[in-house]
């Protein structure tokens, strides 16, 4: 009698079945891309130039290197000096924490021309597929964006799905500064919205700066619409782990050391960004006076005062939000703990009406975009709380404003 289950045509069939397994997991995760070879991007080719570069006989400093190093070395150059540098190294410098805002500003402009062009010899490849020729159109015409008059790109990396993050307002003399955290398939196409505008990047720090404004019409504001790091592509394994927020932990943390002044920052983390501000909570430079989630599917913690940060930390969900229904646990690795809108995580739980559904919380209007503006200006006693009218301002003072309109 044949026994079919011996087969060594079946057990090969099996191995196989079980290789093609073992290989979706690991693309799905995306191991295979780590341990895969890949050619320099545009960004390491510019900071390896970098690394091998001069400037009156005297190598040029770590990129690496501290902020306050980096900007005591910019401060050592003239200024044509300083533009040459951009000039010969546009993507290193203009994504270099510690140099001149004004300087990063001026060459991520020449990184971006530059990337344009390229994209403008890929429309018109016909080596390349119809689809690749439109993916080149769609990243050709997101530059020509991007380069638009009194644009401020504080970084940019064209690389994969693309990194990048713009400063609405002047940075530089701030008094308060805001920093927008976005979450699932952001990225360079998708940093800015023509259709729902409110719900990308670029928009949410453009209501936010909108609406501090309105809050407190003296107190010069900042808010950078921070989309430098690879978030995950919808709602799989990447976004379900902590890969890519610990990943982006790393980047905010050496973007905010690198920020000029001492300005209090103030951190409004959407959906999977709370995520990554949670990771990089303990590391927080000490003028980061408040985290602010929305949305948010955990912080990787089980209570705000496991967040080890001085901080203070707030939170809102609108009722109609699906990410309520998420299991808030932490297990092997999937999930990321604790609800931050729940009594027993402790946050300073904020009202979120006008909200609708999970991107509507920087909508202009809503009392969650709103509340999220006091909290940038630093007018803690007017904001808005979703339970007793007064707990979530409990033990806070701040500069007071006119109220709302």
């Amino acid at each position: 009698m044949t026994s079919f289950d011996t087969s060594p045509q079946l057990n090969v069939w099996r191995a196989l079945l079980a290789l093609a397994v073992v290989f979706v997991m690991l693309a799905t995760t995306g191991w295979t891309a780590m341990h895969s070879h890949r050619a320099v991007t545009p960004l390491q080719a510019s900071l390896s130039s970098w690394e091998h570069g001069a400037i009156n006989g005297h190598h040029l400093p770590d990129p690496e290197a501290s902020p306050a190093r980096l900007a005591r070395f910019f401060a050592s150059l003239t200024a044509q000096e300083r533009t040459h540098l951009a000039h010969r190294y546009p993507l290193a410098v203009g994504n270099m924490n510690g140099a001149p805002l004004a300087l990063r500003y001026r060459a991520n402009r020449l990184a971006l021309a530059e990337q344009r062009k390229v994209e403008l010899g890929r429309m018109h490849d016909s080596r390349l597929s119809l689809v690749g020729q439109n993916d080149a159109g769609r990243r050709m015409h997101r530059y020509e964006s991007l380069l638009e008059q009194g644009r401020q790109i504080l970084a940019f990396d064209p690389e994969g799905s693309g990194r990048v993050a713009e400063v609405i307002g002047d940075l530089q003399r701030a008094e308060r500064v805001s920093v927008v955290v976005p979450g699932v398939d952001t990225d360079l196409l998708t940093f800015q919205k023509t259709n729902r505008p409110y719900s990308a990047a670029l928009g949410m720090a453009q209501s936010l700066y909108a609406a501090e404004q309105a809050a407190s019409p003296t107190t010069r504001t900042a808010v950078i619409a921070w989309a430098d790091y690879t978030a995950p592509a919808g709602l799989g394994i990447d976004s379900a782990t902590a890969m890519r927020a610990a990943e982006g932990s790393l980047r905010l943390n050496a973007m905010l050391r690198g920020l000029p002044g001492k300005a209090p920052v103030s951190l409004f983390c959407h959906s999977y960004g709370s995520v990554v501000c949670g990771i990089a909570a303990p590391g927080l430079p000490r003028r980061v006076a408040d985290i602010a989630v929305a949305a948010s599917p955990g912080m990787r913690v089980s209570n705000a005062s496991h967040l080890r940060t001085t901080a203070q930390v707030w939170a809102m969900r609108d009722a109609t939000d699906w990410v309520q229904d998420v299991p808030y646990l932490e297990l092997g690795g999937l999930g990321h703990g604790a609800d931050p809108v729940s009594a027993a995580f402790g946050a300073r739980v904020l009202s979120a009406q006008g909200a609708v559904g999970h991107a509507g919380y920087f909508e202009p209007g809503t009392e969650s975009v709103q509340n999220l503006a006091e909290i940038g200006v630093g007018a803690y006693q007017s904001v808005h709380c979703a339970r007793e009218e007064n707990v979530c301002r409990e033990g806070l003072s701040g500069v007071s404003t006119a109220g709302r309109a």
